[in-house]
């Protein structure tokens, strides 16, 4: 990673923030910049994709040429295509004169399409075309014509799902993902949320000609433990009205929260600070639930094994062990938790003890505890990887290691 070129990126740019996975995308902008590859850039709401395609475009052989941003969302369906590439006069009702599409205009430069995910199944099929041989046809014309342009795209969507709802053409997803670049969402950017706070309310003080916002450590841990589920528009949000409303220029965590929406409360304790309601974040918790029970479940059939083991040895100096469905065991608890059917087993007596004791002293803490040490000890102790694995912030993890005790 080349530090200097992307410090002075960051710089002229306006990027705020040293998260490593932030550097990362600025970098691979850079490096892939005097390619004409196309590049994707991905991410959630409001985290800045807008950035990266300016970045290209200014450190590429282009930067002479038109830069010209779409936002193909917030085009009428019916309009996309004219937009984009064009129309001949009468090609459509209004169409009174000739018109050039954003191809067209930015021929030798850049195109910046925003929310590609947007476009309607045909508007995909022209792009393509546009891609595999730089050729589009303007609406209502018979005429080939040839664009000189790098494509540049951007989406919030998963595109693996949209493809596989028929919503986005397969072989258009790989032509625009030659180069993928992931912008992290802001809950993963660690302390970048105060330093990015701090500079909107240093902004906001100059617009409004009001002091500036300090901030006590609790309302720091405000900022660093909320989800931001709107990311960094969110966060500019939040401060301005900070900036605007509050008479006491010292603010803390009491009334940090009161600028807060509600956090979600379908998380798990340690996994608080994702988003809630997400399909991708359920999916996780699930998971990290099943590799705890049947870690379990794993630890208890060793016990059954050794005990028939015993018992086949020395069966006369052994008491019977009698067979019967043990109500209720592990697999109950995992039922329960995960909501799957329950199938009908049975276990020995050793077993059904071992299982309800597990379920008497299982809690969530328990749970929480022990995914923790897993990731620790998965990353050799290395907090930083195993908040990351376990999608929460450094903050966070230390504070559970404390909570714990874990050495």
């Amino acid at each position: 990673m080349n530090i200097s070129e992307v410090q002075k990126a960051k710089q002229q740019f306006g990027i705020i923030g040293n998260d490593p996975d932030l550097l990362r995308a600025v970098d691979t902008a850079i490096q892939v910049a005097n390619t004409d590859l196309t590049v994707l850039i991905t991410g959630e709401s409001g985290v800045g994709k807008e950035f990266f395609p300016k970045i290209i475009h200014s450190h590429s052989v282009r930067k002479h040429g038109k830069y010209i941003a779409v936002n193909c969302g917030a085009i009428p369906e019916g309009t996309i295509d004219s937009e984009l590439f064009g129309h001949v006069k009468g090609a459509f009702t209004g169409a009174v004169s000739e018109r050039k599409g954003y191809f067209s205009e930015a021929n030798g430069g850049t195109i910046f399409l925003d929310e590609v995910a947007e476009l309607p199944m045909p508007t995909q099929a022209r792009l393509l075309r546009v891609l595999e041989n730089g050729e589009f046809i303007r609406v209502g014309s018979s005429e080939v014509e040839k664009t000189d342009v790098r494509i540049v795209c951007a989406t919030n969507v998963n595109l693996p799902d949209a493809i596989a709802n028929g919503r986005f053409r397969e072989d258009l997803f790989y032509r625009l993902s030659t180069v993928p670049v992931t912008v992290p969402p802001l809950r993963r950017r660690g302390d970048d949320v105060v330093l990015l706070f701090k500079k909107f309310c240093m902004d906001f003080a100059a617009k409004y000609n009001v002091p500036r916002i300090e901030l006590e450590e609790s309302a720091r841990m405000a900022l660093l433990n909320y989800t931001w589920p709107g990311n960094i528009r969110q966060l500019k949000n939040v401060a301005e009205q900070v900036s605007i409303l509050e008479l006491n220029r010292r603010v803390d965590g009491d009334v940090m929260s009161r600028y807060l929406p509600e956090q979600p409360k379908n998380n798990l304790p340690m996994l608080a600070g994702q988003q809630g309601g997400d399909r991708k974040t359920f999916e996780s918790e699930r998971e990290i639930l099943y590799s705890v029970l049947f870690d379990m479940r794993r630890d208890i059939t060793e016990l059954k094994s050794q005990i028939e083991s015993l018992r086949s040895q020395n069966s006369e100096g052994t008491e019977n062990v009698q067979y019967y469905n043990p109500s209720p065991d592990v697999t109950d608890v995992m039922h329960r938790t995960l909501h799957i059917e329950p199938s009908s087993q049975q276990f020995t007596h050793a077993d059904s003890l071992a299982e309800e004791y597990v379920e008497e002293t299982l809690s969530l803490d328990d749970v929480e505890r022990k995914t923790i040490l897993m990731a620790l000890e998965r990353n050799r102790g290395k907090r930083r990887n195993a908040a990351k694995e376990l999608n929460i912030s450094e903050r966070t993890l230390y504070r559970k290691i404390k909570e714990y005790g874990i050495e």
